[in-house]
């Protein structure tokens, strides 16, 4: 019988320490020391997702699988939670949605989804020769440990061997190191073998006696002190990641955020540009940007309303009648039409509500979604850039019938082409369902140096895409003893 991989978890004092950035540096240096490597994440809640080739997977880990150097699919995300208000959630198991549940009847039927994880897992480990598991909010939520999906139950089923990551940042942090080792059994704790304190600001050598009242104290070594580094390129799990980026000078990009707000990640790519980014909340936040968007939403109808009432709906037709170019991306495509149209309640209880009215496009919601990689063209015309190649990919419900220009053409595998989007007669605002299209250099570079022209500025094109997982490994590797790390997880 061949023998199955070797695992790996990276787990957390709680949600947003850094595990999804440190397993991903994880997965490059695996990859880069010559190992057949794999990212898993048997529960992700988030509005973050990928499209990889058999469904949808939470971004982040189809950023570690990319980080691997491996094709991302549903195995490595089995189970995708995909919050759509107060206490309720999408569920995705295997890549394809199960409907929409509450709170108390997910977390008290979820046990059912432990042989969906289990064997999930095990496809993976027969094929690659380590699997690097990221865990879930806290390893030590003593409440869930008996249905728990995603820490300890997990790392016992796997054999794994932990690396617990806390936040220095946040204040507190040998109570969270080492409160969480001692809220472990002894069979979980021992398979802690180092602690890594992450989002250091300043000389790290300067918290080299904390490093060892922690590692006497918790028995167990400290591996590193690493550094606060903004901008490493790895999708953030939630909305607590979204962080705007200014710059002096800069081309800035508003991109509204919406209170559902969904695969904010794919802006980062405009910053590594040089582009500012901000996120408002507020109309008085908006100002009178180069670029507003509206992004992708979970809850489209919501959102609107939401828009509506807060004055930011006024406030981004007032810049747009002022000649500010607006985008808008699947959700943000549907607000900017004419209407949406909801008859089987499929996003909240049956509704017609008008849009903003900015596109000729009408939105009719259905049960069905489409969750594709696409190809395609821009067509020239929003904001008269060129034609480019464009590529990315849908998530979403509904269908939108336009009356005018479409953005673009696109296709999945297998499709002939259709159009997508639409474009105003003034050809400033625009709406496509395409998501990831900044991740690719032709769109974006034809955008921001559009951008720049209007504001009578210089743009330099990009240079070529920068790996970005080589940085990240690289950040990693300076903090970290790794032939140490290796010995001690057992993988060397």
């Amino acid at each position: 019988m061949k023998r199955l991989a070797h695992c790996v978890m990276v787990a957390g004092t709680a949600s947003d320490v850094g595990k999804s950035v440190i397993a991903t540096a994880l997965c490059r240096v695996l990859a880069d020391e010559g190992f057949a490597v794999a990212p898993f994440k048997a529960q992700n809640m988030s509005l973050n997702a990928a499209v990889a080739q058999d469904g949808e997977i939470g971004r982040a880990q189809a950023a570690q699988a990319e980080a691997a150097r491996v094709a991302p699919r549903v195995d490595m995300n089995p189970v995708l939670l995909k919050p759509e208000g107060a206490r309720r959630s999408q569920v995705v198991v295997l890549g394809r949605s199960s409907g929409s549940k509450d709170a108390r009847d997910y977390w008290r039927t979820r046990g059912a989804l432990w042989p969906v994880v289990g064997g999930a897992l095990r496809r993976l480990r027969e094929e690659f020769a380590v699997v690097v598991i990221e865990g879930a909010g806290s390893f030590a939520e003593l409440n869930l440990a008996r249905t728990d999906l995603a820490n300890q139950r997990l790392a016992r089923a796997a054999d794994a061997r932990v690396l617990l990551v806390g936040d220095i940042e946040r204040g507190g942090v040998f109570a969270q190191l080492l409160g969480t080792l001692d809220l472990l059994a002894e069979r979980d704790r021992a398979r802690v073998r180092g602690l890594l304190v992450n989002k250091f600001r300043g000389d790290p050598a300067l918290f080299a006696d904390g490093a060892r009242i922690l590692a006497r104290r918790g028995r167990v070594p400290v591996l590193g002190v690493l550094p606060h580094e903004d901008g490493l390129g790895v999708p953030a799990e939630d909305s607590l990641g979204v962080r705007s980026v200014a710059r002096q000078g800069a081309t800035d990009v508003c991109v509204i955020r919406l209170p559902h707000i969904s695969n904010f990640d794919e802006f980062a790519p405009l910053v590594e540009a040089g582009a500012s980014v901000r996120y408002a909340a507020t109309a008085a936040e908006i100002g009178s940007p180069d670029l507003l968007v509206v992004p992708g939403s979970k809850t489209t109808i919501a959102d609107l309303e939401w828009l509506r009432r807060g004055g930011i709906g006024a406030r981004l037709r007032a810049l747009a009648d002022a000649g500010v170019p607006v985008l808008g991306i699947c959700g943000g495509f549907q607000m900017l039409g004419e209407s949406l149209t909801d008859p089987d309640g499929v996003e909240g209880p049956a509704a017609t509500v008008r849009g903003l009215a900015l596109l000729p496009a009408r939105t009719s919601f259905t049960r069905v979604k489409r969750t594709v990689r696409v190809t395609g063209e821009v067509a020239a015309g929003w904001l008269d850039i060129p034609a480019v190649p464009v590529e990315g990919y849908e998530i979403h419900l509904g269908t939108t019938a336009v009356s005018g220009v479409a953005f673009g053409s696109i296709a999945a595998d297998g499709e002939a082409r259709h159009a997508d989007g639409a474009v105003d007669a003034q050809r400033l605002v625009a709406g496509t369902y395409v998501h990831g299209l900044f991740e690719h250099a032709p769109f974006r570079d034809a955008v921001l140096g559009a951008l720049a022209r209007r504001r009578g500025a210089a743009f330099a094109p990009s240079d070529g895409a920068a790996d970005r997982y080589a940085a990240l490994a690289a950040w990693l590797r300076a903090s970290v003893d790794v032939p140490r790390m290796l010995r001690l997880l057992e993988i060397a």
